[in-house]
């Protein structure tokens, strides 16, 4: 599935500095002359690919302006780019066929050990960008989850990535909304080609789409989002700077910026909705079930099927759902699993009465949690992060909890965003587990390693792998057992309550997208198996109908890594360190499940 720019921007291979000795490249000094030519050789080929997979790095953020301003470049804030236009998708599919050809002109067992993985990485991105490029996304530009205009929401607030400290940063705005502005019009078109060809969204997701658009549209540009900028100039501005700069936003805004959104919202509204599906999944798209498969390896990094991954979700529920109820007997509740469901989801001791209380709540979590790592990691990210309640113009219809990267150049930290739009939809017996996945030593822990990493190609840095990162945050749930912060029993079930949440969704997305379920089939299946509030389990539902095998990921990735783990200390019996296993996972950027196999092998062989 194609990534929005957000997606790619928030979200890697063998870090030259983070592996262990023996995939150094030998010393000229310490070796005879018959192993010159061998490690010359080498540092040429690595010179060779290094310089090759920056250029496309450089290439990749000139053709994806808003990734370049996420990542922390800022040669490209005045431009908004094309992702829809032929001209961008021809020159996407060159970019990757391209490169994909010039890194298969390298010898891979030219490079030192420490980049082969990197190379290994690096084909499979291009690899499969190239084969996703079968199936019609650009028809699809907008979900009710991730979208455009969401993005540039959050921009224009003047706290997310686009900088607006210096008056020419102020016009790059203005510049990179015309684009925008262009973008809505084409998207209109693109949809238009969805319903040519029968690929569209299901009804109830056009549904949630209206209210959001309808959210920005207000009466005078004083009150739009994107007037934010205006709000707080930097103190050193002159006021003619100021007045040239209001006059101008206030134009845009009005003018141009407004009528654009209100257009998207009427074809939304007089020609989309009424071609919209009536079904729920891919399965009814045509060639659906391919694409849906195609989604799946995508984000698992696997190519296992999706009747096996629905087989191993219905499997590991009936797990959980088991430990669950030893937790209902430990804390003496009298009656079934179900009525110890509808206690937790109900009574008022737990949840908070007042939104800041849940994000100071959170904060004190932070701190608690912080105490343990150093008894766990070697290394740990400089930036930090902060708890922060999800925009209210986005809090309806967002997940509950999620995280987004610290700026690169340390200007902002990492952000863990919790929906406190319906607090009981946020119980406080799942808080310690929803920090561990989302903060420390989660998303937050792994991402922002990711991107201090010295010594490693850039697209290494800020390229992702759902199944990895997912996987990761979703053992980072797992090792909270062992850091002992489950000794309460109603946090343990907590734990349990979201591991329920990822077992579940191999369960549902297959139902949804391979087996036909409804998407009432697929609400009352998480009702029946999870203590989740309904308007929780409705967006989850919800969200993987838009965004289909994303969410099979997390357990897929968390059962790898334990599979990992396992591995490596029956192998290394008292030689294995907990500590070094976790600099060989998170010191190497995101990989895909293959590769970081193949990584963990190579460490376990060089520790005997």
């Amino acid at each position: 599935m194609k990534k929005s720019l957000l997606m790619i921007a928030m979200s890697a291979a063998l870090s030259l500095t983070g592996c262990d000795d023996s995939a150094a490249p030998e010393s000229k000094t310490s070796k005879p002359a018959a192993k010159e030519s061998t490690v010359s050789m080498k540092e040429r080929a690595d010179i060779r690919y290094l310089k090759l997979v920056d250029q496309f790095f450089n290439d990749q953020i000139k053709l994806n302006p808003l990734m370049a301003t996420f990542v922390g470049v800022n040669d490209y804030n005045d431009q908004f780019g094309g992702d829809l236009t032929e001209e961008y998708l021809k020159a996407r599919h060159n970019l990757n066929q391209s490169y994909l050809d010039k890194v298969r002109k390298i010898n891979r067992k030219d490079l030192s050990p420490s980049l082969q993985f990197s190379y290994d990485l690096f084909a499979y991105d291009r690899n499969m960008e190239l084969i996703g490029e079968k199936y019609p996304d650009r028809w699809l530009p907008m979900n009710q989850f991730y979208n455009t205009v969401i993005t540039m929401v959050q921009l224009g607030t003047g706290e997310s990535a686009q900088p607006f400290k210096t008056v020419k940063d102020y016009e790059n705005w203005l510049s990179r909304l015309t684009g925008f502005i262009q973008w809505t019009k084409l998207a209109q078109q693109r949809m238009d080609e969805g319903i040519e060809s029968k690929v569209v969204l299901p009804r109830v997701l056009v549904e949630k789409i209206i209210p959001q658009l309808q959210s920005q549209l207000v009466e005078k540009p004083e009150e739009s989002i994107f007037y934010s900028p205006v709000n707080n100039f930097p103190e050193t501005f002159s006021d003619a700077d100021k007045a040239a700069l209001t006059a101008k936003y206030k134009a845009m805004i009005s003018d141009e910026l407004l009528p654009a959104i209100s257009s998207l919202k009427g074809y939304f509204e007089t020609t989309y909705l009424p071609k919209s599906r009536a079904t729920h999944g891919w399965w009814g798209l045509p060639n659906g079930k391919a694409w849906y498969q195609h989604y799946a390896n995508h984000h698992t990094t696997t190519k296992m099927p999706v009747d096996e991954i629905h087989e191993i979700g219905l499997s590991e529920v009936s797990r959980i759902l088991s430990e669950m109820d030893k937790v209902r007997e430990q804390v003496g509740f009298k009656g079934d699993l179900k009525a110890f469901f509808a206690s937790l989801s109900s009574e008022p001791q737990y949840f908070f009465e007042d939104r800041q209380g849940l994000v100071d709540g959170y904060m004190d979590l932070k701190t608690k949690i912080n105490k343990e790592l150093p008894k766990y990691f070697n290394i740990m990210p400089v930036a930090d992060y902060i708890v922060k309640p999800v925009e209210a113009f986005r809090e309806k219809s967002a997940a509950g909890a999620s995280y987004q990267s610290p700026a690169v150049d340390g200007s902002r930290p990492g952000i863990f965003y919790i929906n406190t739009y319906n607090l009981k939809a946020q119980p406080k017996w799942g808080m310690t587990t929803l920090s561990l996945h989302e903060a420390a030593p989660g998303h937050h822990f792994q991402i922002a390693i990711k991107q201090e990493l010295k010594g490693v190609p850039q697209f290494q840095r800020f390229s992702g792998y759902t199944a990895f990162e997912e996987g990761w945050a979703l053992y980072a749930e797992y090792l909270g057992i062992e850091m002992g912060l489950f000794t309460d029993p109603y946090q343990y079930f907590g734990k349990l309550s979201d591991e329920m949440l990822r077992a579940m969704r191999l369960v549902v997305d297959t139902g949804l997208h391979a087996k036909g379920w409804s998407r009432e089939q697929a609400i009352q299946y998480m009702k029946d198996n999870s203590p989740m509030a309904e308007s929780d389990i409705v967006a989850e539902v919800e969200r993987y109908m838009a965004i289909p095998g994303q969410a099979l990921s997390y357990k897929i990735g968390q059962l790898k890594i334990i599979e990992l783990r396992e591995k490596a200390q029956k192998a290394l019996g008292d030689k294995f360190n907990l500590k070094d296993f976790h600099d060989q996972i998170l010191t190497t950027g995101s990989l895909p499940m293959a590769v970081m196999e193949q990584k963990i092998d190579h460490w376990i062989a060089s520790q005997k």
